[in-house]
Order: structure tokens, then C-alpha cells, then sequence
């Protein structure tokens, strides 16, 4: 069985999702770490109903040492799963973890990608371009925010009334419906 650790900033709803897959399809992989760079943030509320390991970093540890590799490989991580992480994973852990590490952006990279692009700020930039269509983009992490190769994506219409919250849900629906049984098939390849 693989260990997968949730690097997660917010609230966690694809983190929940994800948990709740992997207890469904045991034998798969199990959500043993959820990492977040907020000690307030509602996913570690989260984990620890779930009876999961939580760990909470703080920037110049996260940039400035190893610790966060080693925490990983005590837990003898599999795969890293960022979900709604807003921190720039730092060179050291890409390169320990190369082709370990995934992400889901709420958009069809290569568009609206990039620092600052997370959240809401993708779903008002969509509506103002007049995007006909936006959706996830599940893909690896390098180096650079929302550039490493793409798994997968699905798209979703965006009507002209759609406003930012509207593309937001239905955006969100894709990420619910999709990234867990994504990331089962990664593991499952591996």
C-alpha cells in the first residue's frame, strides 16, 4: 500500500474527497500526512477527525532546511498530492520527489496558470477573458508554479451569465469527481 501525504493551505475539500476514496478502495493507498503552511487552517481541523497525522510548516523551514524531507521520509511517502497549497515547493524536496509530487489547478493550463493564480483570482480572470469553457488540470510539479507536464484534464462549460462563483462550483464539481480516482491510477501505474 502507497503513503500519500495532502500538502493543503485551506479549508481541504479535495482533501476530504481524496480520503474518503482511498478508505473506500483500500489497499490502494491511505492518506497517512496532511501538511499545511497555516496553523489555523480548517483541513488540519480535518485530519484530525480523520485520524490523520498533521504537521504544519513554517516558510523559513520549509525554504531554508530539510526538515520537511525528512518528516516526509519518516512517513515513507509515496506521493506528495498538493491541494490548494499556495506555497512554492522549494528545489530540494522537487528533486527528491521528482514525478512524486502532483497538483490540480482550477483551470486548462496552460492558461490562467501561474503565481498568484489560485482560488477565486482564476475563476474572476476566466470570466473577464470570456472563456467559452475552464475546468482542472491535474498535473506534475517542477520548479515553477502550474508548468511541470499535465496528467489530466476535463473541461466544463462557462455560460455567459456564469459569474466567478458559478465557474468556481462548477470547476470544483471537476476536482471532486476526478483527482482521487486520478491519482489511484498514477499509484496503480507505479
Amino acid at each position: 500500500m502507497k503513503n500519500i501525504a495532502i500538502f493543503a493551505s485551506g479549508r481541504g475539500s479535495n482533501a476530504e474527497k481524496i480520503i474518503e476514496y482511498f478508505k473506500r478502495h483500500e489497499g490502494i493507498a491511505r492518506v497517512c500526512l496532511i501538511v499545511s503552511n497555516k496553523a489555523d487552517a480548517p483541513v488540519l481541523d480535518m485530519a484530525t477527525r480523520e485520524g490523520i497525522d498533521r504537521h504544519v510548516i513554517k516558510k523559513s523551514t520549509f525554504y531554508q532546511t530539510k526538515d520537511t524531507l525528512n518528516l516526509l521520509h519518516n512517513y515513507q511517502i509515496d506521493l506528495i498530492v498538493l491541494a490548494g497549497f499556495l506555497w512554492l515547493v522549494p528545489s530540494y524536496l522537487v528533486e527528491a520527489y521528482r514525478g512524486k509530487i502532483i497538483n490540480i489547478h482550477p483551470a486548462l493550463l496552460p492558461k490562467f496558470g501561474g503565481k498568484g493564480m489560485y482560488g477565486m483570482n482564476v475563476h474572476k480572470a476566466v470570466k473577464e477573458n470570456g472563456e467559452k469553457e475552464s475546468g482542472i488540470t491535474i498535473h506534475y510539479v517542477n520548479e515553477a508554479y502550474d508548468e511541470g507536464n499535465i496528467i489530466f484534464q476535463a473541461a466544463c462549460e462557462v455560460a455567459p451569465e456564469d459569474q466567478p462563483k458559478d465557474i468556481a462550483h462548477k470547476v470544483q464539481h471537476l476536482e471532486h469527481l476526478h483527482f482521487a480516482p486520478e491519482i489511484a491510477k498514477l499509484l496503480q501505474q507505479d
